[in-house]
Parts: structure tokens; sequence; C-alpha cells
């Protein structure tokens, strides 16, 4: 049986088993395949993960070894490479490992679907993370200009405590890449002036649980357009399950 799964630090969150094993059971590729979670309280465990699962054939990386995954691999793909940061492992049959980063299939098909034909020239990047180098790409890719909000100054544009109702108006996507509002701290939504928002504005949340935050729903409240992480977390996943069975 080929074995597949997820590492992170806390996985209580995460949807990808139950959507692996429904995928699974609907192309008749039970028997052959599984995919479970694996909890890692230090990336260093990444080493006894792989070696005491002999029939590993790829996982999934998610927060926060996005980036610190890297060291422990042998090659990474051209845009893992230029974005600095994996969520996606392939096992080679002669045992090494490569890195690529399918979030930034998620995060095209998401854009493409949220925005549609309409012209947006600056965006807010929330979080700093993996997820949010992913965001940075495609939105390079796409020719807008975004800032990047941190809670430390020296990770990013602007904190949240510089952030003002003027840079809020006028960013009209804003994209949460940061864990708040994930479950289970569901009544979370990241500090920013919402009355600020309009029906001009999208705000993109990667966080799929639950599927509409706080974040989206005070957006809502204003008229913006919402989009929640689900979508991307599907188009990330079979883009791993096609690397994976290259």
């Amino acid at each position: 049986m080929r074995q597949f799964g997820l590492i992170g630090r806390k996985l209580g969150h995460s949807f990808s088993a139950k959507y692996f094993a429904e995928k699974f059971e609907r192309e008749g590729l039970s028997s052959d395949c599984s995919y479970l979670l694996y909890e890692l309280p230090e990336i260093e465990r990444v080493e006894e993960f792989i070696a005491s699962t002999p029939s590993l054939a790829g996982f999934n990386v998610t927060i926060p070894y996005k980036q610190q995954i890297i060291p422990y691999l042998d090659d990474l793909s051209d845009e893992a490479r230029d974005i600095g940061a994996v969520n996606c492992v392939k096992i080679l049959s002669d045992g090494r490992r490569v890195g690529y980063n399918t979030d930034v299939v998620g995060v095209r098909s998401s854009l493409e679907s949220l925005l549609g034909d309409v012209a947006v020239e600056s965006a807010l990047i929330l979080g700093t993370g993996g997820a949010s180098q992913a965001v940075r790409y495609v939105l390079a890719e796409r020719g807008i200009g975004y800032k990047i909000v941190s809670r430390d100054k020296e990770r990013g544009d602007v904190t949240y405590d510089e952030l003002t109702s003027e840079v809020v108006a006028a960013s009209k996507l804003i994209v949460n890449c940061s864990p708040v509002g994930m479950y289970p701290a569901v009544e979370q939504a990241p500090v920013i002036d919402y009355g600020a928002l309009s029906d001009g504005h999208f705000l993109f949340d990667l966080v799929y649980n639950p599927e509409i935050t706080r974040f989206m729903e005070f957006g809502a409240a204003q008229g913006a357009h919402t989009l929640s992480g689900l979508d991307m977390l599907y188009a990330q996943a079979e883009a791993a399950w096609k690397i994976w069975n290259e």
C-alpha cells in the first residue's frame, strides 16, 4: 500500500485526510492508498517520520513547516525555489525527496474565481508564512502591487497597528494568509478596519475551517466579495496527487 500524509504541528483543523479518503473510495484506490495526519512537535522529527514510514510515497506540509522543511529535501521544483516554501514532497524510488509548491496552483485558481475580469491594482497580504509567499508570487504574476501586514515590523511592510483605514479602503484585494480565525479559534478575525471596506473589495481567506470565517462575515457585511480557502485546498490537493503519480 502506498502511504501519503500531511505533516504540521497541529492538525485538528485539517480536512486533508477526509478529502483523500473520499477520493480514494470514489476512485477505487482504498485498497492501495491511504492518507494520514502526522503531528510533529518540531520539524526535526520529519526524519523519524520518513524513516518509520517505508511505504511513504509523498506528503503535504502545513503550518508552520512550509519553509522549515526545505533543508530536509534533496531538490526543489523551480516554483518552490522561487517562492521559498514547500507544501508538497514527493519521495522518489531512490529515496530522494523533492519539494514542490502546489499552494500556488490553488491561489491562481481561487483568484481567478474571486476576481474574474476585475482589474485590481493593490492588495494587502495578512501574514508572512509559507502560504503568504505563494500569494505574493501569484500577485506578482498578475501585476498586482501589495503590502505585507505583519505583527512584526521586520517581516512585513506595515504592522497591524500602523495599518490605516485609508490603506484598507484603497487596497481592493485583501488576502488573509494567517491562521487567525481557524478552528478552534473561530471567533477571531484579523484586526483591520472592516468599516473601510465596500462592495468594491474582494476578501480571500486561506482558512477553510470554518468555511465562512469572521473575516469573511465582516467583509460581506460591508458588501465585499468573499472566498474561503476551500477551493484552494481542493486545487492544491489535486495538484499534489498529480505530482505524486507522475
